[in-house]
């Protein structure tokens, strides 16, 4: 279902792929800057640079699906149509 939505608003599954090497790019910045910190909010900064860094694996599993739902749209339409999975043809005696 979400997959859909982003896909009928214009996503394509390497706008989250680069989004997601983006958010570890962004992850690693706030790790080094976290060590330039004192030490009563490194503890802070760090938790910040581990949340960035957990949006990766979502952001890269989402691209996965764009890509999966626009695979899927391909195959559908180069199928005829009685060949399509999940429909029957009905035959006629």
């Amino acid at each position: 279902m979400v997959t859909h939505i982003l896909r009928a608003a214009g996503f394509r599954g390497w706008h989250f792929h680069v989004l997601s090497l983006g958010s570890v790019a962004l992850c690693i910045a706030l790790w080094i800057r976290a060590k330039t910190v004192d030490d009563d909010a490194r503890g802070n900064a760090e938790r910040r640079a581990i949340f960035v860094g957990l949006w990766a694996p979502t952001l890269w599993l989402i691209g996965d699906g764009v890509e999966r739902r626009e695979g899927l749209g391909e195959r559908l339409r180069r199928q005829p149509l009685g060949r399509r999975r999940g429909t029957r043809m009905l035959r006629r005696h």
